[in-house]
């Protein structure tokens, strides 16, 4: 016979049980949502109210750095209450089950001496007696926070201790959470520690806002100019004609502490010998035919600043004696003059010369070579900087693609294998005329390899061409234009075949003939 009390104790267990499921699956989709924990949290509280008849709950959590816990999400306090309710580890209930790892069950807090209320929910409640539980938050075998409960009080301990059982099962889901959470942001605050570390090397790594170039060499001789510029010492500057020794000098000038003061240059292999000195120096009136007044030199000009003294070694013995005078005493003679003028000039000098070889040959005073090279800085030639051709190549582009009010978009395939295969002779400046010519004869806002002029096409000029009959310089010709038709028609034969104004059949058996696989510019689209 069925006993009639057990089969409504089963009945209720069942629904307990269907309800527990269902709650249970509700926050599992919560807790799988991508947010932020705070939003994840608040919403869990809601069903867990109506499931246990619950009238304030508090999720709280330990700060490893402070030992604090403190309220992270709650249900029926207000945020005054919710920023009263901090606890250390051990104080009151909260702080025990925290430290111990162990729930919790307070039947009627009003007997409990060590319940603190710290939040003084309870005090603005009416008096009726009051159920506590308060089960830890547990990621392994660490407690990170703890999870605690007011709900009516209960006589039955059976019932507090199923609460107890679904709140730990909760809990163990909302570590899960928090410990994913607290990875993610930890990832997440390395990736922005590690973006500032690199900002910061970026910062750290000078260098100046007229010259390009991410070469190593080029950062070497970035560095070189970041640790003279803001001395007073005495530069000098070597490399190839046109790799940029002037771009150096006015980078050291303009970082340096003389920067607002003049920057005087002065070319002396453009400058007469019979006029050197007077330009240098200065002259006073009447001291040669045609000094109708008193005229001040370069260096006076300078003072204060820096004279930049490019092709110094081109300079005359006599004119070498009277600058080594400048640099050991900083004073000068105007030409005619009796008196001595003191100046204040940082002299920064330029050659490409091999002054070593020029003072065996006598033709350069070895003293002035030793006053002149206090901090050598040499400028690597283009060809072995070749990482910056590209990007020197597309800056010369874009510049004279604006003075010359012309659209040019970009540099063909076989023209930038031209300027890569190239030896540069004439660095820099061979390479910035090489570009402003292109850039002129563009007709259609691409630079190709017919644009570039006959040096960089030649075998004996460049070492880089081929040796080709008529026939093959036709193949290849015909092999470049049908590449570029393709790539920019995204590998469609049949548009491209129109853009060169043939039929799709010649296309099909030129592509055949020189091997093309059209395919490979769809996927570079």
């Amino acid at each position: 016979m069925i006993n009639p009390m057990s089969e409504a104790m089963n009945s209720k267990h069942y629904r307990r049980k269907i309800k527990e499921l269902t709650l249970l699956f509700e926050i599992s989709q919560i807790l799988d949502q991508d947010m932020d924990l705070r939003e994840v949290i608040n919403p869990i509280l809601e069903p867990l109210a109506e499931n246990i008849g619950m009238e304030r709950g508090t999720i709280t959590l330990l700060n490893r750095k402070t030992g604090e816990i403190s309220i992270e999400a709650a249900y029926g306090l207000s945020t005054e209450e919710q920023v009263r309710g901090r606890y250390k580890i051990g104080e009151g209930i909260t702080g025990k089950v925290v430290e111990t790892g162990q729930p919790m069950i307070i039947p009627d807090i009003e007997e409990e001496p060590t319940f603190l209320d710290r939040t003084g929910a309870r005090k603005s409640k009416n008096k009726r007696k009051t159920s506590f539980i308060c089960v830890p938050i547990k990621s392994g075998n660490e407690v990170i926070g703890a999870f605690s409960v007011d709900r009516p009080y209960q006589d039955s301990s059976l019932d507090l201790e199923d609460d107890v059982r679904l709140l730990t099962i909760v809990t163990s889901m909302i570590a899960r959470a928090v410990k994913l959470r607290q990875r993610s942001e930890e990832e997440k605050q390395k990736l922005l520690d590690e973006n500032d570390r690199l900002q910061k090397e970026l910062k750290a790594k000078f260098q100046p806002d007229n010259m390009i170039g991410n070469s190593q060499a080029m950062q070497g001789v970035f560095d070189l100019i970041a640790q003279v510029s803001k001395s007073e010492a005495t530069v000098l500057i070597r490399g190839e004609s046109g790799t940029g020794k002037e771009l150096v000098a006015h980078a050291i000038h303009y970082n340096s502490l003389r920067a607002e003061k003049p920057f005087i240059k002065v070319n002396c292999a453009a400058l007469p010998e019979s006029v050197i000195e007077s330009e240098l120096f200065g002259h006073e009136k009447g001291a040669f035919t045609g000094a109708l007044a008193t005229r001040k030199g370069r260096f006076e000009l300078a003072d204060g600043g820096t004279i930049f003294l490019d092709e110094i070694g081109e300079l005359s013995a006599m004119t070498q004696v009277k600058l080594l005078r400048v640099l050991q005493e900083r004073e000068i003679e105007r030409v005619g003059g009796a008196e001595t003028i003191k100046v204040n000039v940082r002299v920064i000098a330029a050659t490409n010369r091999n002054l070593e070889d020029e003072i065996a040959a006598n033709s350069f005073r070895e003293d002035l070579y030793y006053r002149l090279n206090v901090f050598p800085i040499h400028i690597p030639p283009l060809r072995e900087r070749k990482t910056d051709i590209m990007l020197l190549a597309d800056f010369f582009t874009e510049k004279y693609s604006k003075k010359n009010r012309k659209t040019v978009k970009r540099i063909s395939s076989s023209a930038i294998d031209l300027i890569m295969s190239y030896h540069w002779p004439g660095n820099v400046r061979e390479l910035e005329n090489c570009i402003e010519r292109a850039a002129l004869l563009s007709t259609d806002q691409v630079i190709h390899a017919y644009h570039l002029p006959p040096s960089l096409q030649s075998a004996e000029s460049s070492d880089t061409g081929l040796h080709t009959t008529l026939s093959q310089a036709v193949e290849n010709l015909e092999i470049e234009l049908i590449k570029e038709a393709l790539k920019s028609n995204r590998g469609n034969m049949a548009k491209a075949a129109r853009k060169l104004d043939i039929t799709e059949r010649i296309m099909g058996l030129r592509v055949k003939k020189y091997d093309i696989d059209y395919r490979k510019y769809r996927t570079n689209m």
